[in-house]
């Protein structure tokens, strides 16, 4: 299939730029503490830990999100589900609804303030057996699930 006959990629929901940035925050929190503690014990020049640290955290909290955001997107078909994410390391996932054993939707406590929901998909077999889609609306999440299991129904009947 070229570019150009491709079906129109779904991208993610934005809120989830949003969800990310404060769940990486958070999650690098502790690493901006650490670098804090070490640069009031003074064992280095003034800024020399600090700095680099906040630099990443910036870069990885608040950059890097959107980055991914604009090279996520996902498209479902009749009887399967695509779902394409990278820039530099590009996947093309194709999950054959045939292949799939069962639906998860999950939400944290982040995703629930932004009525977002990771819709995760586990296939037949070990070799990237599990497939998640993050950054759905719960209700998109559930509406895929839903759809989903009907194709499934439908080929079993």
């Amino acid at each position: 299939m070229t570019e150009e006959s491709a079906p129109e990629l779904t991208p993610l929901n934005p809120a989830w730029v949003t969800a990310t940035r404060i769940a990486s925050a958070i999650g690098l929190l502790p690493f901006v503490i650490g670098a804090g503690v070490l640069e009031g014990a003074r064992l280095l020049p003034p800024g020399s830990i600090i700095v680099p640290v906040m630099l990443l955290y910036v870069f990885v909290a608040f950059i890097v999100p959107s980055r991914k955001y604009r090279h996520w997107g996902y498209t479902t078909g009749p009887d399967r589900l695509r779902i394409v994410r990278g820039y530099m390391f590009y996947r093309d996932t194709v999950v054959p609804f045939g292949r799939i054993q069962h639906i998860d939707v999950d939400q944290g406590p982040i995703d629930r303030r932004y009525d977002l929901a990771t819709l995760t998909v586990h296939t037949a077999g070990n070799h990237n057996s599990t497939v998640a889609l993050p950054g759905l609306t719960h209700a998109d999440a559930l509406a895929m699930r839903e759809q989903i299991r009907a194709a499934i129904r439908a080929d079993v009947i």
